[in-house]
């Protein structure tokens, strides 16, 4: 029996088992098939406070690890097959074996949907990204691409032409599906480009992202084009599977929660990713990770005997 098992090993996740392990609660988090989540495929880490420095999402991942096993915090590399909420006490199956606690906290986080193309996941963190505001200060004067039509497609080109000196947004329509203001914005910007009725087939290069070939939708056309990188922006899938029928959840499938990152279930809490389809940042889930957390010692204080 643990007081608290938290599923999940981002940043939500393991600000959570800090709090929770500082408390002097007997705390285990089940990693998941990624330790880190989304960061640890990240380059570098400059937008979180207090790391300005030259750090990689796996290395700030080994702080957070650290930071959490130095107050008893138990990691369990491992993935989650079932959980049965119907407690307390709540049971949590995984891969190894079945455990059992008060409290239990979801920051399964979500999942970047993937082109699926050739040359997308060995160049991911090497010029392919999901996350213009993670990654886009280290294309500084290059030529990136972005592919998608919609507002997240949009917000995120704009976003980088902060730092790119062209942004090219390949849509696979002839027509963008973005709100109208958005559409305007990035049509006056001088920095995009679009390419339409276009597809992209596969992401080439050796170290790092050179090229990617794409394929007009109309035609068939094939075409190879120079690019420093690649941010796919096709919409995020949260990771709350398991958690259908048995925790409440938007039509898209984000947790739903209250102002104490409660969900439906007593003694679940949710943070980070799975709950958030909006800022998807370290720093926010950090701080619901941390609010989600607290609200578990507060509610084991209030329901231990």
């Amino acid at each position: 029996m643990k007081d608290v098992v938290v599923i999940g090993s981002g940043p939500a996740g393991f600000a959570a088992a800090l709090y929770t392990a500082r408390a002097g609660l007997s705390t285990t988090v089940v990693t998941g098939a990624q330790l880190g989540g989304q960061v640890a495929l990240t380059w570098e880490i400059d937008n979180y406070l207090g790391f300005h420095g030259d750090v990689s999402g796996a290395e700030l991942i080994d702080q957070l690890v650290a930071h959490v096993t130095k107050f008893g915090a138990e990691l369990l590399y491992d993935e989650v097959v079932e959980a049965d909420l119907s407690g307390p006490p709540h049971r949590v199956r995984t891969a190894s074996g079945d455990l059992e606690a008060r409290a239990v906290i979801v920051a399964t986080g979500a999942s970047a949907r993937r082109l699926g193309v050739p040359g997308e996941e060995e160049l991911i963190g090497r010029g392919v990204s999901y996350c213009a505001t993670c990654d886009g200060a280290f294309f500084r004067d290059r030529d990136v691409l972005v592919v998608g039509g919609g507002d997240s497609a949009l917000e995120e080109a704009i976003f980088l032409t902060r730092f790119a000196r062209s942004v090219q947004v390949v849509h696979r329509r002839d027509q963008l599906r973005a709100g109208p203001n958005l559409q305007a914005r990035a049509r006056r910007n001088e920095r995009i480009g679009f390419v339409w009725n276009t597809v992209v087939e596969e992401i080439g290069g050796r170290d790092k992202v050179d090229r990617v070939r794409t394929r007009q939708v109309d035609t068939g056309a094939e075409e190879e084009r120079g690019t420093d990188g690649v941010f796919v922006f096709i919409g995020h899938i949260p990771n709350s599977t398991l958690f259908q029928g048995r925790l409440d959840m938007d039509a898209a499938g984000y947790l739903t929660v209250d102002e104490r990152m409660r969900t439906n279930v007593p003694g679940v809490f949710a943070a980070g990713e799975i709950m958030d389809p909006v800022w998807r940042q370290v720093a926010t889930s950090v701080g619901q990770g941390s609010a989600a957390g607290m609200a578990a010692v507060h509610y084991l204080d209030e329901t231990s005997g």
